[in-house]
């Protein structure tokens, strides 16, 4: 897809520390997938203590970049902005890793990970013309400033037995779980890939034809996973 230009306005700080960087994104992603952020959360994602976690949330308020209340935290206008600079980069690593260098979607969501820390404005601009402009990353999640409209959009345990569907959106959340990205890159379910869904079990799992192949997911998955779906028969 493509929009109008990205805006990579720079943002206005002196250089932060790549810890204060990873929890703006961390902070800001889990916000995006409608999860409570909460320092509990934190520390899973970034598989670190909760008493580290709670030293940097310290940290972070002192900077400006974070207020917490009732146990919920935020970013400030300040930590927002950093997080979307870190995303758009993170998620502009992504589609250049996947679609310039051929790297799977695992092994480019790793490197990306170090390339957001030291991509500099030029090179980000350079990095989007060369990727005509991209809306999201490899796996349909918004790259911050591109003017992203998003399809209306539901999970796929939505839907009943025989539904056809578009997949959309693999959230942030499962780019963590070990293993999932290469199951469904290998399994094709990926955004723009049509199917269909044909059984559901009584424990959750679903069993669904994803350009003609098919596959069985949980409803860990298909609880998270976005898609756009055909008019019902």
């Amino acid at each position: 897809m493509t929009s109008t230009p990205i805006d990579t306005t720079p943002y206005e700080s002196p250089e932060w520390h790549p810890a204060f960087e990873e929890y703006c994104e961390t902070i800001f992603e889990l916000a995006e997938d409608d999860l409570d952020v909460i320092q509990a959360r934190i520390a899973d994602r970034l598989n670190i203590s909760r008493p580290a976690v709670s030293e940097m949330i310290r940290r972070m308020q002192a900077e400006g970049l974070v207020e917490e209340g009732r146990g919920t935290i935020t970013l400030t206008p300040k930590g927002h902005s950093l997080a979307e600079t870190v995303v758009r980069r993170h998620r502009l690593a992504e589609c250049f890793l996947t679609e310039i260098l051929g790297l799977s979607w695992a092994e480019a969501h790793q490197e990306a990970g170090k390339w957001e820390h030291i991509i500099s404005p030029a090179v980000e601009k350079a990095m989007i013309r060369v990727l005509e402009q991209p809306t999201t990353c490899p796996h349909g999640n918004p790259i911050p400033g591109s003017g992203y409209e998003p399809p209306e959009m539901v999970a796929l345990e939505t839907l009943d037995v025989g539904r056809e569907f578009t997949v959309q959106r693999i959230p942030e959340e499962l780019e963590f779980q070990p293993g999932m990205l290469e199951f469904l890159e290998e399994a094709r379910v990926t955004p723009g890939s049509t199917g269909k869904v044909t059984a559901r079990s009584p424990d959750g799992t679903f069993t669904l034809d994803v350009e003609g192949g098919p596959v069985g997911l949980s409803d860990y998955a298909t609880s998270r996973i976005l898609v756009s779906a055909a008019p019902a028969a």
